[in-house]
């Protein structure tokens, strides 16, 4: 027998090198410590979060994340799904038909209790990189994971699986998916802060280097 899982959704998962983690650990460190000097982005934010903050592109390690990372990401997506698909229903997104840009990149910091409800992002691709993670949050419970959610109700007491995906927060790992997939953390308990970086990107038609757009 064999089982066949269909309709898969397609999130890719990377790695940061330990450099880079660290010089991001640095900047949250020190806009956390005076949260002020960076612009307030909770206000454009579902999250109900103790602080989320909106970071350049001329702080340290952030143009390294986008360009060598984050966008590289976006772009082996759009590979990984498009390319499997017939050609002439691949539209502008053949190989140097378009551009990808990040337009938004903000820091979390959650603490006990707080949350980000099921929500979407704008633009083309959005993802989190994980950079601290209290000792508490383990795969024992739901507290503080990321979930992705499917396009029904989960419910696995009527084996209704595969609805939503749990991923546990590990500093340094990152996913990027599209805009468009819902997704939410948790809350969780205890002492401790959980920081992540999340982002918007936009791709392009016809622009393989599109404007520059500031975040």
């Amino acid at each position: 027998m064999e089982v066949l899982d269909l309709f898969p959704r397609s999130i890719l998962k990377g790695t940061l090198p330990g450099p880079l983690q660290s010089a991001l650990m640095q900047l949250s460190e020190s806009v956390l410590s005076n949260p002020q000097a960076s612009p307030d982005a909770s206000p454009k934010l579902a999250g109900q979060l103790s602080q989320q903050r909106q970071l350049m592109p001329n702080q340290p390690g952030v143009q390294e994340l986008a360009d060598q990372h984050l966008l590289p990401a976006c772009d082996r997506w759009i590979r990984h799904v498009v390319d499997r698909e017939p050609p002439q229903g691949r539209g502008p997104w053949v190989q140097g038909g378009y551009g990808l840009q990040m337009i938004d990149l903000w820091l979390n910091c959650q603490r006990a209790g707080d949350y980000n409800p099921m929500h979407t992002h704008g633009g083309s691709f959005s993802g989190v990189i994980f950079l601290k993670v209290p000792n508490q949050i383990s795969g024992d419970s739901f507290d503080g994971q990321l979930c992705f959610h499917g396009p029904e109700e989960w419910h696995l007491q009527s084996f209704r699986t595969g609805m939503a995906h749990y991923v546990l927060p590990v500093p340094g790992e990152f996913y990027v998916f599209p805009a468009w997939q819902p997704h939410s953390v948790m809350p969780f308990r205890g002492d401790g802060e959980r920081w992540s970086l999340a982002f918007n990107v936009v791709a392009v038609p016809g622009q393989r280097r599109p404007p520059a757009i500031r975040f």
